[in-house]
């Protein structure tokens, strides 16, 4: 199987299943293609004693106020006693610990009635401390009845609070809380022995379901919820069912952004084609195929698809190849499990994974320090990572070439002694600018005065082996930090010292005074180094941009050498670059931040990091733009402040690898009620079967500062201060839906090089805009980056962090101050987060927000 194949885990779950699991079973589950089984933990027998006890005692405590849990006197609760054989079909052996444990759906731990709620926590007890006993690792938990837990959310914390009791019975047992994708009162059903039926009016009151309205977020709310009150831990995740019309994408992607370990696909989900097979709808399809970009993908579980069909002679009939069928056979064949057939069929059409998910393979949401390049010599790996990148350096070669083009065009004096155009890539790393910048020289037809500077001893080393071998002795070669060079040199008497020095008599191994001017080296060496010439450079090359552009130094760095450009006509390449943030949803860090790297790292949480963004939520959107960027819509010089812009996955069975996905659509059903959609099924699958889906809504990301070189405010002598580096952004982001922010995106924009001249049309151009563009921009930002810079994979985002996540309601609005601060030693960030409402026009009030973050302890050391 090719690697970077799609394999979905399938599993198939039983509702009503009465007979315990066997080995036999787990056979033909195999057989068939499944990769696991569901397993009720509890019998209906103990379901029949627990009613029994409950039909006793009810009476009783109805009639006694003092019973009562929910006072504050004294009670005598109802004591379910503990299993016995009869209560469970489970035991301690190997098909057990292949099996996904299933809590008893007819508890109703979120009750308002205190009996209620308490017999469902002792029931929830009992089936989870038996089944950790048993091995069973990953349970399913029935989630809240939204009905009765949506008024003040008490039921909510009560059943937060009982799953934060259950993670203490099973070091080892993973809990999936099982929600639907949204909420709507329809779905709220009771089955025959269900325990909230039992609720007493005192309790429950009079509902009113005819106000109840659709909430969209009410099902993630809800696990939000519950999440938070475990304190994110990382034994509990959620499962998701799938409705059969799914609702906008916003609500699609909040849920992609949490930590969705089962998708649940019931067999009312599916519809027919026109050989009665069940297919899914294409926005089903592009869901799932989302979701499968993660790096542990969800498992699929098909629900209510019948029985597992029992295989003849412990073979099953797709796989028995002793026997070919005749044509009659054949065509009158009938596929036993033709949902999971489907679902297999799907699986094989998943699209191979991208350039970008193929180089950060098994670094989705993994948190990296940033680099500290001028303090850490970094080592060859490091370098090597990034040269893998084909784009950026193909952006820069194109930037060097159309320089050196407008110089030769524009008749630009150069300031090389020889007349030559003076090109210097200073923090040359193993020298891949200096390979382009040659390449870039020599497709334009001009010679330059090539230098290449390096503070690294180690890299320093292949850089003087890349030219003898490589650069043909092209390059001149400095050790040095930038912030210390005097630039380049010329050496008056190089020519005639080198001539002088190859056609004398060698008579010393070491050369000895003799008084001559005209023969004694060591006074020509010495007098060559007195006669040294300093002149300046034309053309500055660097790659010292971090994730959010300036975070690395490039600004410091690049104001020491600036003194050393050409004061006139000099061009720095990079030539400006922006910093973007958004605020995001990213329950995944958060928890892995808080839970884990606190423990060892107590500023943890004040650290910013560089991480691949996956599992995340963008909060701020603005409706989809029909009109794509190009780089003559997009600026990317100047910020404007109002613009928007492998690890395997594990499985009972067996594991396989992750796989990207599509994006996805919406269906406007839900908006108009569900009873009103059903009535109109078919011809909703049918449009959303091919009808094209709309586009997802657009991230708002803003610009908080700009970096520009050379500075135009710098003395001409290297700067003696760095306040003029600090910065300080004020932005506003609409928050149209709920959501809890755990931190910032940050991105940058790099325009290289700029170019006056017009570039020629052809037909290369039309189909890649970037090409005719004057600027060759560098961009990470998600709403530009497929523009400008398309499958560029150097710089992963920047994640600031926050202690505490901030709960932002529908239609409000973050506020985000950020501040790049500096001493003389470092430089670090620092941001804080506001919640507003708006109130009339232009009232508005603050709900919350986040302390000063500050990163100074792990600042970037100069």
């Amino acid at each position: 199987m090719d690697d970077t194949q799609t394999t979905f885990f399938i599993g198939h779950h039983e509702p009503k299943r009465l007979l315990p699991v066997t080995s036999n079973n787990l056979h033909d589950a195999h057989a068939l293609n499944y990769d696991m089984l569901t397993c009720p933990i509890t019998t209906p027998y103990f379901h029949t004693r627990v009613l029994s006890k409950l039909s006793t005692h009810l009476p009783n405590v109805s009639s006694t106020s003092s019973i009562d849990l929910g006072s504050s006197t004294n009670a005598s609760p109802i004591v379910i006693e503990p299993l016995t054989p009869l209560d469970s079909p489970l035991s301690p052996d190997e098909v057990t610990s292949q099996l996904i444990g299933v809590i008893s759906p007819w508890i109703d731990l979120a009750s308002p009635d205190p009996v209620i709620a308490d017999i469902s926590i002792q029931v929830l007890k009992l089936e989870l401390a038996y089944a950790a006993f048993c091995g069973i690792t990953y349970v399913l938990v029935p989630g809240p009845r939204m009905r009765t837990s949506a008024d003040d959310g008490s039921g909510l914390v009560q059943f937060g609070r009982a799953i934060l009791d259950g993670l203490t019975l099973g070091p080892w047992m993973s809990l999936y809380i099982w929600m639907p994708l949204i909420d709507h009162s329809d779905d709220d059903t009771e089955d025959i022995g269900d325990l909230s039926p039992f609720a007493r009016q005192q309790f429950t009151g009079q509902a009113d379901n005819s106000t109840r309205r659709l909430d969209l977020f009410g099902t993630w709310e809800a696990w939000s919820t519950i999440r938070s009150i475990c304190k994110y831990s990382s034994r509990l995740s959620v499962a998701v069912a799938l409705p059969k019309l799914l609702p906008p994408v916003p609500i699609q992607s909040r849920w992609y952004s949490e930590p969705v370990r089962i998708l649940t696909l019931d067999s009312s989900i599916f519809s027919k084609n026109g050989k009665g097979y069940p297919v899914l709808t294409k926005a089903h399809q592009a869901l799932i195929s989302r979701f499968m970009r993660h790096k542990n993908p969800p498992w699929l579980l098909l629900s209510n698809v019948g029985s597992i069909p029992s295989t003849t002679n412990g073979v099953s009939p797709l796989a028995d190849s002793t026997a070919y069928p005749t044509l009659a056979e054949a065509s009158g064949y009938k596929d036993p499990v033709p949902h999971l057939s489907y679902l297999r069929n799907l699986q094989n059409r998943q699209p191979p994974p991208s350039l970008i998910e193929k180089f950060g393979a098994g670094y989705q949401d993994y948190l990296q320090a940033p680099l500290q390049p001028l303090t850490v010599n970094l080592e060859s790996i490091t370098y090597e990572v990034f040269e893998k990148d084909p784009v950026k350096y193909d952006w820069y070669e194109r930037a060097i070439a159309r320089a050196l083009t407008d110089w030769g065009t524009q008749r630009k004096p150069a300031s090389g002694i020889d007349g030559r155009i003076v090109v210097a890539v200073v923090g040359a790393g193993r020298g891949p600018l200096v390979t382009r910048a040659l390449k870039a020289a020599e497709s334009v037809g001009i010679d330059v005065d090539l230098w290449a500077l390096e503070k690294n001893p180690n890299a320093y080393v292949l850089l003087q082996r890349h030219n003898d071998t490589i650069w043909n002795r092209r390059v001149s070669l400095v050790k040095s930090d930038m912030r210390t060079w005097r630039g380049p040199v010329r050496y008056d008497d190089t020519k005639r010292l080198s001539q002088m020095l190859t056609n004398a008599e060698p008579s010393n191994t070491n050369p000895t005074y003799t008084g001559s001017v005209d023969t004694d080296s060591t006074y020509l060496l010495a007098t060559a180094a007195r006669k040294a010439t300093h002149y300046k450079i034309d053309i500055i090359i660097s790659e010292l941009l971090g994730s959010f552009g300036d975070n690395e130094l490039s600004p410091e760095c690049l104001d020491g050498v600036q003194h050393l450009l050409n004061p006139i006509h000099g061009i720095s390449i990079p030539t400006s670059y922006t910093a973007y943030i958004s605020p995001i949803a990213a329950p995944k860090l958060y928890a892995d931040i808080n839970n884990s790297m606190v423990q060892t790292t107590p500023r943890a949480a004040e650290i910013p990091y560089v991480v691949m963004l996956n599992a995340i939520d963008h909060l701020s959107t603005s409706a989809a733009s029909r009109v794509p960027p190009t780089p003559d819509n997009v600026s990317s010089t100047t910020p404007h402040p109002t613009s928007s812009t492998p690890d395997p996955p594990q499985s009972p069975l067996s594991a396989h690898p992750p796989n990207p996905a599509l994006p996805q659509p919406y269906s406007k059903a839900h908006i108009t009620g569900k009873r009103r959609a059903e009535s109109s099924t078919e011809s909703a699958l049918k449009r959303a079967s091919s009808i094209s889906a709309p586009p997802a809504p657009v991230p708002t990301i803003l610009p908080t500062w700009t970096f520009q070189h050379p500075n135009s405010s710098l003395s001409p002598s290297p700067p003696a201060a760095n306040t003029h580096n600090t910065r300080h952004s004020v932005l506003h982001f609409p928050i149209p839906n709920r959501g809890l922010c755990h931190g910032l995106a940050g991105y940058f924009e790099c325009v290289l090089y700029h170019s006056t001249a017009s570039m020629p049309t052809t037909k290369k151009n039309a189909a890649e805009p970037y090409l005719a563009s004057p600027s060759v921009v560098l961009s990470t930002n998600p709403n530009t980056m497929p523009a400008l810079s398309p499958d560029m994979m150097s710089w992963f985002p920047l994640f600031f962090p926050l202690k505490q996540a901030v709960w932002f309601p529908d239609d409000s609005e973050a506020v985000v101050t950020m501040w790049r601060k500096e001493d003389a030693r470092k430089v670090w960030y620092e941001w804080k987060i506001d919640a507003f409402m708006k109130i009339g026009k232009k009232g508005r009030v603050r709900l919350g927000g986040s302390e000063i973050h500050s990163s100074e302890e792990e600042g970037c050391l100069m």
